[in-house]
């Protein structure tokens, strides 16, 4: 019996130009890449404690950043990325991997456990996967100033999000061996809601939801702009999944 298809939460070709974008953006001078910035470090600390020394490293979705972390005569590392084409829902081109890390990309994928399965299955027997992204708990000061913002009509303007325990059980279903799961908080200090809006697209980060809803009206905006007002602090919880391949 066939499995029913996953709901449709993001729009592919949405995506494909959020990356895009975001890739676009990084390219200026002082491009915000703090959440990057923070999964690479994660990722070097986590290899370091399993003492995992990666020789073939696939790296998905981290703008380059990994590659010059892992930079080593006996490392080679290739990357894809979803802006390229590369689809996080089918078949990896590449496989046999010691290490597989994807960054920053996972939250909009429609079939998570088949992108899990997948990113697993890109590696070689004994290789480790390290999958980090944006998780639930992320952005309440956001997520307040759009429902002062839409009123008695909210509409959908933020993403859904994994936690600790779905993860946990997305690894079950996806296979991985030795399964870890955690989440850890990136606090950031914004100055206007126009500076937070900026820095979500240039890291990735922006509406590709398949019903994005309406677009703001000017008072809507303001609104909005006041809610989350002058120095606030925003929080980005960060997921990460860990697992071997036996």
């Amino acid at each position: 019996m066939s499995q029913p298809a996953p709901p449709v939460i993001f729009a592919p070709a949405r995506r494909l130009a959020q990356r895009g974008r975001a890739l676009h953006l990084q390219l200026r001078p002082g491009a915000a890449t703090y959440l990057i910035d923070d999964m690479v470090a994660d990722v070097a600390e986590r290899l370091a404690f399993l003492r995992h020394v990666p020789r073939r490293v696939l790296a998905i979705g981290d703008l380059g950043a990994l590659g010059l972390a892992l930079y080593g005569p006996e490392t080679e590392v290739t990357g894809l990325d979803p802006a390229a084409g590369f689809d996080l829902e089918a078949p990896y081109p590449l496989r046999g991997f010691d290490t597989v890390v994807s960054l920053g990309v996972l939250d909009t994928a429609n079939d998570l456990p088949g992108a899990l399965i997948h990113l697993r299955g890109a590696l070689a027997p004994g290789g480790l996967a390290i999958a980090s992204f944006i998780a639930a708990g992320s952005l309440p000061a956001l997520r307040e100033a759009m429902l002062v913002a839409d009123g008695d009509r909210p509409a959908p303007r933020l993403h859904p999000a994994v936690d600790v325990r779905a993860g946990g059980q997305l690894l079950q279903r996806a296979g991985w061996a030795d399964p870890v799961v955690d989440s850890r908080t990136l606090a950031v200090r914004f100055s206007s809601l126009d500076r937070l809006v900026a820095d979500l697209r240039a890291q990735g980060l922006s509406n590709c939801l398949a019903n994005p809803g309406p677009p703001l009206s000017r008072q809507q905006r303001a609104m909005a702009r006041e809610r989350f007002g002058s120095g606030t602090t925003e929080t980005f919880e960060i997921l990460t999944l860990t697992g071997w391949k036996r």
